[in-house]
């Protein structure tokens, strides 16, 4: 048999029992939309070609497939008739006929492997079979298309749910729905599909039949695993199947090493990446393409999405995006790091500090109740508490140039754009409206005023008046 691999993956279905207006296979489990899921496991069997079956809602469906893979081929189904009629219309789009096998899967069975599809071709193809159908043994098959097997144990046919006997309801091994077809054999019996059945409609199912009676040989690859069968159709199924991804994605990091401290409440995106050593503690979401190095610890009640930490990091009641914590810096408690931010090794944001498009060097630090925003902190150098980068004039957004081993005062406001050059101080209360020289102290405010006695002479009935006549020994206001 060719080992050449044609998938098809329909997604064209209404999926009205989610209640939304967003297409059923775009809503997402572990960082991924449920058809993303699919064509991931699609793509590790290393299909030659590829084509996903749109229908409802195809506009958004259509767009998110050509933005995960421009190479697949889609095709829409005008009229949902069944899946047969799916799969022949995928079929009928191709530019030549495949060879080989043709995989057919679904977008809406999100922890369905790469794995457990590459299985079932390689069985499908040493058993030289017409039909591989992957199925499972399941407690509550109600619903299910049933395998019903001879008495020597070969399958004969699936018999969907609505259309079987009694003795057939109480099988329980089910069809997944998923198939791998001897690309020939399927080209021609799914022309040959009638609608002979309780919903009308041409069953896929019904190839199986087909081939039993053309004495072809129908193998069945019984999945233990049977939550990967599972299909998404509402918002309970959704939340249930994405617990259960989460579950096997903390298993798999922690197994590599990681140490979790809490899984009940740590969600880990699918895409993200760990190494051995790094430590997540309770409340951390791990989101998009984040990625933590060796020894670096996140948490508690952290969320990152987008975020590269580096070994020996610290982050720490953080929310982020979009940014880079480099080695063994420290982020948090209570930081917001927006996109662009880059903190180098060692560097510090601390309490209260929210950043967004900035550089701040290796060692630098802004450590307290600070919002820096388009700027550049060089290497080694301190942001006083309260410091404020005034980068937007209500027009243009401006970039501040802090440079290295610089000393800033604390409660300053940066009035973009401006530099602070290299080894520059600036005092506490500084706006700092024009550049300040390397090695130069910057201050804006005039000398300070003392006015005796204006407390009790303006608030004499206070608390304040009294403690200051105590403090002065004096009598106090009546």
């Amino acid at each position: 048999m060719s080992a050449r691999v044609t998938a098809v993956v329909l997604a064209a279905g209404a999926g009205t029992r989610m209640k939304s207006s967003r297409a059923k296979v775009l809503h997402e489990i572990g960082g991924r939309s449920l058809v993303a899921h699919a064509l991931t496991a699609v793509r590790d069997v290393g299909a030659a070609t590829t084509v996903t079956v749109v229908g409802h809602d195809r506009e958004q469906v259509s767009a998110a497939v050509t933005d995960l893979d421009p190479t697949i081929v889609q095709v829409v189904q005008e009229e949902q008739r069944g899946t047969g009629h799916a799969v022949q219309v995928a079929l009928d789009a191709l530019a030549e006929e495949p060879e080989g096998t043709v995989l057919v899967t679904y977008a809406d069975v999100p922890l369905l492997t790469g794995q457990t599809l590459s299985e079932l071709v390689l069985t499908h193809r040493h058993a030289q079979n017409a039909v591989t159908i992957l199925s499972a043994e399941v407690t509550d098959p109600t619903g299910y298309g049933r395998i019903v097997r001879d008495e020597s144990g070969a399958v004969q046919a699936i018999r969907e749910h609505k259309d079987a006997s009694d003795a057939e309801r109480a099988l329980r091994e089910i069809n997944s729905g998923v198939l791998a077809v001897d690309a020939a054999f399927l080209a021609r019996a799914v022309g040959a599909l009638e609608t002979s059945n309780a919903q009308g409609e041409l069953y896929l199912t019904d190839v199986v039949a087909k081939a039993v009676a053309e004495g072809r040989p129908v193998g069945a690859h019984v999945l233990e695993d049977v939550w990967q069968t599972e299909g998404v159709n509402d918002r309970l199924q959704l939340a249930r199947l994405g617990a259960e991804l989460n579950r096997r994605t903390l298993e798999h990091w922690m197994r590599e090493g990681v140490t979790i401290i809490d899984p009940a409440t740590t969600w880990i995106d699918s895409a993200v990446s760990l190494e051995a050593d790094a430590t997540v503690l309770p409340g951390t979401q791990l989101l998009g393409a984040t990625s933590v190095a060796s020894g670096a610890t996140i948490g508690p009640d952290t969320t990152l999405r987008n975020v590269e930490v580096g070994a020996g990091a610290t982050v720490v009641r953080t929310h982020g995006s979009d940014a880079v914590v480099g080695p063994d810096a420290t982020v948090g408690p209570f930081a917001y790091l927006r996109p662009g931010t880059e903190l180098g090794a060692g560097g510090k944001i601390g309490t209260f500090v929210e950043t967004k498009n900035a550089h701040i060097g290796d060692g630098a630090k802004v450590p307290h109740l600070s919002y820096v925003g388009d700027a550049e902190v060089g290497e080694g150098s301190n942001i006083g508490a309260g410091t404020i980068v005034a980068n937007y004039d209500g027009v243009h957004k401006h970039r501040t140039v802090v440079g290295k081993h610089a000393r800033t005062g604390s409660d300053n406001v940066f009035v973009a754009p401006v530099t602070i050059g290299d080894g520059a101080f600036t005092g506490a209360g500084t706006t700092v409206r024009d550049d300040v020289p390397p090695g130069a102290l910057a201050v804006s405010a005039g000398e300070q005023r003392i006015i005796e006695g204006w407390v009790q002479r303006k608030r004499p009935d206070t608390a304040s008046a009294r403690a200051a006549a105590e403090a002065n020994d004096e009598e106090p206001p009546r």
